[in-house]
């Protein structure tokens, strides 16, 4: 019998693999703390903005500069606060929607029901003004026909997501409920009129036909929940970013409404019982540029002072849905026809809504 052993190659060393199942418990533990904390800071914002207001610095409740200051360091924080929850869950939700999936969704509708499909996408996909091009031109590539295009380009921007928050905050979910709705109705009937013109296709600029989109490969790409949250992250911190100037600069501007300008002025301007105060609220704002965080403020002052919420929100209508940037960003694929037809479209749908809001409540 030989004494010679014949061993068998000893198997690799594989390192440990992390818990991975620890590490999404302790993921989303943190996701519910931050969220507690957010919501407790949420809650004490009132107190905190009287006690900054009328006990440390001493003003008198009830005065011009105490009504302004409590205004403002109340409302600052809180659309904030509310900007960044906001922003992160709809980011989360829109790697679930890319543009590419948003096209293949709407291509091969027909008008009606392509149009409400288009605005409640709109909705849910707040793509900003500097996606209304590459958006537009792949609408068309893929075929989707104008009209239902155009109820998909009113929407995003007038159902917009910022406002539909703070509204829903600010003034509770009936107002936020007739904004919703009403926002979707004007996409879809605007953009099924625009759809119904003769030969609309003439109003789109020529190399539009000529561009090819095709899919983007990183969007079949599966993302984890980690990586869902850690986009969500960095989107909401470019945002707010982008956006914190306009959230004070408005508030600033309402806080001075709120403090110093008187009811009676405010609603000679923009009450119920003016007839033109419904159209010339839209016609301030078509000029105008804010986002709905600059805006809603604003609104939200407007409001406080006695304004009737028929123009006040044909007002927000027109400044988010009829921006002067995105008219802009869009004569690069439309041309100046097709540009004043929709505006026109739009401004009356609003102005048709502002007289709705006026007669129902």
């Amino acid at each position: 019998m030989s004494d010679e052993f014949v061993f068998a190659d000893p198997k690799p060393v594989l390192e440990p693999k992390p818990d991975v199942k620890q590490f999404y418990w302790t993921m989303w533990v943190g996701v519910v703390a931050v969220f507690t904390v957010w919501w407790l800071l949420y809650q004490s914002l009132q107190h905190l903005a009287n006690w900054l207001t009328y006990d440390l610095f001493g003003l008198s409740a009830g005065s011009h500069l105490g009504e302004t200051l409590a205004f403002f360091l109340y409302d600052v924080p809180k659309i904030l606060l509310l900007l960044s929850g906001m922003i992160f869950l709809v980011s989360v939700i829109r790697t679930f929607l890319s543009p590419e999936k948003t096209r293949k969704l709407l291509g091969g509708k027909r008008q009606g029901f392509g149009n409400g499909l288009a605005a409640l996408l709109g909705v849910a996909t707040p793509f900003c003004s500097c996606s209304a091009v590459p958006l537009f031109i792949g609408f068309v590539e893929s075929g989707i026909p104008l009209g239902v295009t155009f109820s998909f380009l009113i929407a995003a921007p007038m159902v917009n997501e910022v406002a539909l928050v703070l509204l829903l905050g600010l003034f509770g979910w009936q107002i936020a409920a007739l904004y919703f709705i009403s926002g979707v109705t004007i996409a879809i009937v605007a953009g099924i009129v625009i759809g119904l013109i003769p030969n609309i296709e003439r109003g789109v600029e020529d190399f539009v036909w000529q561009i090819s989109v095709g899919e983007s490969k990183s969007s079949a790409k599966k993302l984890t929940w980690a990586n869902r949250f850690q986009q969500a992250g960095q989107t909401t911190r470019e945002i707010l970013g982008k956006v914190w100037l306009y959230v004070v600069i408005g508030i600033a501007v309402g806080a001075v409404i709120h403090g110093y300008v008187p009811e009676d002025a405010m609603v000679g301007i923009l009450g119920k019982d003016v007839w033109w105060s419904v159209p010339a609220a839209v016609l301030l704002g078509i000029p105008m540029y804010s986002n709905a965080a600059g805006v809603i403020p604003i609104i939200h002052a407007l409001m406080e002072k006695g304004s009737s919420l028929g123009p006040t929100l044909a007002f927000m209508m027109s400044v988010v849905a009829l921006s002067l940037p995105e008219m802009i960003i869009l004569r690069r694929v439309l041309k100046l026809r097709l540009i004043i037809t929709f505006i026109s479209i739009v401004a009356v749908g609003i102005i048709f809504i502002g007289y709705l809001f006026n007669l129902v409540i």
